[in-house]
């Protein structure tokens, strides 16, 4: 006969967990949210926190309805009595945009001129010094106005953040880094305006403003997202049918993804040092080889993705033959503004960054391998042709041939084929 004490511990429910760890969303009459004023009858300290938090509402395209729901979200935080400002919002001329601002207070914006045209900007110092407990923050990927205090938007709202001030924020799919080739190939696009991912891995929460692609199409064809000549073209474009499904699909595995690594945090009862004691003792590790190609950019995207799904630690490593390789003056220039903007984007997909010298390009590949135990290295197509492979061994040959314990990836360069 078996005893009650002996029975397996049934896995919580997710009604369970959002009671036990406090993140069922309140009612308005029930308290104060993250960021909200603090309460007077509790008596105790009142001093704002250390750090504000991010909330992030994200979307497959522009027109779902992001900035709405952001401006409705400050309106009904200062309902409940939060000191909440508008840093920056952008209407795009939409009149149901305009309305909802309402009485929100508006942060006047920075003047800037640059090359005798005076535009606009997010004024940051005003709103630290105006210190509120929420500002909303349109356009999260925006590219500020050379002479703004940061190159980017996202690079102010960390300054809010740091300062103590939550903001709300919103963000189209198409501006992650780390999806900038897969969105290209979707659209034909490419994205000038990005973001580094681990902003919204970071971000405190993310809300999917959802939104299927023919009810898209139908605000586009009736003049609410843009005018009318506008719209027809992004009909036949950017707006095909084909097209927002397949952003809106990576929009809904991001969130999924982000709120997947939300729960298990909270099923393994870890916080920051936790999840990172976790991520070094991963059994997977990946390792991308770049150089100067461009090439290059497309491989550490492939890696980043792979060393998501597999939820590993990602390195980037780079070989510097020895001695130098006799080129051309500005070819070398060339090349070294090329390498330096590679490093930059495997800085801001979060890979840790390795440069090493050595004539042997795949022999020092390896040995970063074995002594770094990578389990999956991702590599470019050789860019010699088939004679020249047989003659010299392509880089890629030789790390075949080479003992590294490692899955390769040769990842076919598209621009080349085409």
């Amino acid at each position: 006969m078996s005893s009650d004490r002996t029975r397996e511990p049934e896995r919580p429910t997710p009604e369970e967990l959002l009671d036990r760890f406090q993140l069922r969303d309140a009612p308005a009459e029930s308290g104060p949210l993250p960021g909200d004023a603090p309460s007077d009858e509790v008596g105790g300290d009142t001093r704002r926190p250390q750090r504000g938090r991010l909330r992030v509402y994200l979307g497959m395209a522009a027109g779902v309805g992001k900035t709405y729901a952001m401006l409705n979200e400050g309106r009904r935080r200062k309902a409940r009595g939060t000191d909440v400002v508008i840093g920056y919002v952008e209407s795009h001329g939409r009149s149901i945009t305009e309305q909802q601002i309402g009485d929100l207070e508006v942060v006047p914006r920075q003047r800037i001129t640059y090359k005798g045209v005076t535009l606009e900007e997010m004024d940051l110092d005003a709103i630290i010094a105006r210190h509120p407990q929420v500002a909303l923050v349109d356009e999260l990927a925006h590219t500020n106005v050379p002479g703004a205090r940061h190159l980017k938007r996202y690079e102010d709202v960390e300054d809010l953040v740091a300062a103590g001030i939550t903001v709300i924020t919103t963000l189209n799919i198409q501006h992650l880094e780390g999806l900038n080739d897969i969105v290209e190939a979707i659209t034909g696009v490419r994205q000038r305006e990005t973001l580094p991912d681990r902003i919204l891995d970071e971000a405190d929460e993310v809300e999917l403003v959802d939104i299927a692609p023919d009810a898209l199409r139908a605000r586009l064809r009736h003049g609410n997202v843009y005018p009318q000549e506008r719209a027809q073209r992004a009909l036949s474009n950017y707006f095909s049918q084909s097209n927002l499904t397949a952003l809106r699909e990576l929009a809904l595995r991001r969130t999924a993804e982000k709120t997947e690594s939300q729960l298990e945090r909270l099923m393994r009862g870890q916080d920051g040092e936790g999840e990172r004691a976790w991520a070094t003792t991963a059994t997977e590790r990946v390792m991308v080889a770049f150089d100067a190609r461009p090439h290059a950019s497309e491989l550490l995207r492939v890696g980043w993705r792979l060393a998501r799904g597999l939820k590993a630690p990602l390195i980037a490593v780079t070989v510097d033959p020895s001695p130098p390789l006799r080129t051309p003056a500005d070819a070398n220039n060339a090349d070294q503004r090329a390498l330096q903007d590679h490093l930059r984007l495997a800085q801001d997909l979060g890979a840790e960054v390795v440069h090493v010298h050595g004539r042997d390009v795949a022999a020092e590949l390896a040995r970063v391998a074995r002594e770094r135990h990578v389990t999956q290295i991702v590599v470019g197509q050789p860019s010699r042709g088939r004679w020249q492979e047989l003659l010299r061994r392509s880089v890629v040959n030789r790390l075949l041939r080479l003992s590294t314990g490692a899955d390769i990836h040769v990842v076919q360069d598209r621009a080349a084929v085409e």
